[in-house]
């Protein structure tokens, strides 16, 4: 169990709600630099929602939140500047290339990917070749490959992963297991969500979202 003071992320009773309805049970969240934290409960407990709560794209419930020396509301709308996401839409332009794609993702973070740094990254990424292939024309794993860039871009201290083993073979399992254990080497902290079905091979705590219950009135 982390410290509470070397949490990079410290929060308690997280809840999400949908028309006004609590999805599961108030949960607290401790992340550190360097830990992986798995979301994982049935289909439509709210793991998605939670998610893309912390990064403000829905409202989020807590009693209380600390990111850094940051608490309460300013907590909340500091921590999307410090985390990238990675959902089942791949935030990829179709009618672009790979490459296009890509210095897109850098200028977002004020960077400028050159020719060569594009081909490293076709390399570590399994799209060597590919690189200036229409994201409109690859496989669904392939894309999903391509969309892992915008992970790497920027000095992100938290990646929310929403299920990332998705359409993904067993290499490319290997591949994101790969950059999750370099991001957790740095100092990154990883929330990610899970069935369970394919389970992580690096040392995590788990979190499990329970549906809300209701005491009859």
């Amino acid at each position: 169990m982390v410290a509470a003071d070397q949490a990079f992320l410290l929060a308690k009773g997280l809840s999400c709600q949908r028309d006004e309805t609590a999805l599961f049970e108030p949960v607290d969240l401790t992340l550190a630099p360097g830990e992986l934290v798995l979301l994982e409960g049935e289909n439509g407990v709210g793991k998605t929602t939670l998610l893309r709560a912390l990064l403000g794209l829905m409202p989020l419930n807590f009693d209380s939140l600390k990111v850094g020396a940051r608490t309460g509301r300013q907590a909340y709308q500091h921590l999307p500047t410090l985390t990238r996401w990675l959902g089942h839409a791949s935030g990829l332009k179709a009618e672009l290339t790979v490459a296009e794609n890509w210095c897109f993702f850098a200028a977002l973070e004020d960077e400028v990917l050159n020719p060569e740094q594009v081909l490293e990254l076709g390399e570590k990424l399994g799209l060597a070749g590919f690189e200036h292939a229409r994201v409109g024309q690859l496989s669904a794993g392939q894309k999903k490959r391509a969309q892992l860039a915008r992970l790497l871009f920027g000095k992100p201290r938290l990646w929310c992963l929403d299920e990332p083993f998705a359409n993904v073979d067993r290499t490319g399992i290997g591949l994101i297991e790969q950059l999750i254990r370099d991001f957790l080497a740095i100092g990154g902290a990883v929330l990610a969500s899970s069935h369970g079905v394919l389970p992580f091979q690096i040392a995590h705590q788990t979190i499990v979202l329970r549906p809300a219950r209701w005491a009859p009135e």
